[in-house]
């Protein structure tokens, strides 16, 4: 069912319940948008290539995101990639220090994990959001959540965990992700998660083609008229380069345009790599649409 309802020159998502407290903020994703940035503690990170690997380099990196502006900090252990397991106490060991460095920053602490074990880890050391990216292919996950006061990402993927899934194939990519989405809300749901503290994330590129992306994006509108905050992770992403013949670290510009039409479709929190070019382009869209006002105005008053 797509709930929708005229805004400022446009058509909104109506949410049921657009004011969240997340990790002691208070969000109206009916006029707000959270940008997440992006910290990975892995040695072979899709991005950045392991440059917050180190303990140190993590935190420094993940206050540097926060001086730009982020509302939000995803940190990851593991990443989503086909690969070689990586052992749970490990991943543990390699999160939850950058959580307990960063509680009582003030911002939303995330942890990017598949594992229940490392989830329920990560909530005990002051994370606010579990972003399963996996969309709680062990329904232990769901339990870990239920028991805590913690947020739950859902994310479109169809692999199992780490391994390959090559030449995916939909009938309808949108219609697919949006009736995958619909069941892992309701398993979250039925294992005691409320709706109040599920999100979901239609997975650009999570065992999808170029194309696949790019209509997940055109008709994105579907997914977030589910009724639930919608996030989206369209940073750097393969999409983005092969659409624009653009290598890894030159898909910025290509990234913040997809990211502002996923906006204007109703996303409402955006994962990025960029952080301060993000924030910007966030904050311009917000103003153009009326969901903030100018920082000042001086441009043509007497």
């Amino acid at each position: 069912m797509t709930r929708t309802r005229t805004g400022t020159a446009l058509t909104r998502p109506q949410m049921d319940a657009p004011r969240r407290l997340i990790g002691g903020r208070t969000f109206d994703f009916d006029r707000e948008v959270a940008v997440m940035a992006i910290i990975n503690r892995t040695p072979d990170s899709f991005y950045d290539q392991g440059a917050t690997f180190a303990l140190d380099a993590s935190v420094v990196a993940a206050h540097q995101a926060i001086a730009d502006g982020a509302d939000w900090i995803d940190i990851g252990g593991a990443k989503f990639a086909p690969g070689p397991a990586v052992p749970i106490e490990q991943e543990i060991e390699r999160v939850v220090p950058v959580v307990e460095a960063l509680r009582g920053s003030g911002v939303v602490i995330s942890v990017d994990t598949f594992h229940p074990a490392v989830a329920a880890a990560s909530i005990a050391a002051g994370a606010h959001v579990i972003n399963d990216t996996t969309g709680v292919h062990d329904p232990a996950m769901a339990d870990v959540v239920a028991d805590s006061d913690a947020t739950l990402v859902i994310t479109h993927s169809l692999a199992a965990p780490r391994m390959p899934y090559p030449a995916p194939h939909y009938d309808d990519v949108v219609a697919e992700v949006r009736t995958f989405l619909l069941a892992r809300v309701e398993r979250a749901v039925g294992r005691g998660v409320p709706r109040e503290r599920i999100i979901i994330d239609p997975g650009h590129d999570l065992n999808k083609t170029t194309r696949h992306s790019l209509e997940l994006t055109r008709r994105l509108g579907e997914i977030t008229g589910l009724g639930l905050p919608t996030l989206v992770a369209v940073s750097n992403k393969d999409f983005v380069g092969e659409s624009l013949d653009r290598p890894r670290g030159e898909r910025v510009e290509g990234s913040l345009a997809a990211m502002t039409v996923c906006i204007l479709q109703g996303a409402r929190i955006v994962r990025m790599h960029n952080v301060r070019a993000a924030v910007d382009a966030v904050r311009m869209t917000e103003a153009i649409l009326g969901f903030r006002e100018p920082a000042y105005e001086r441009h043509n008053l007497a």
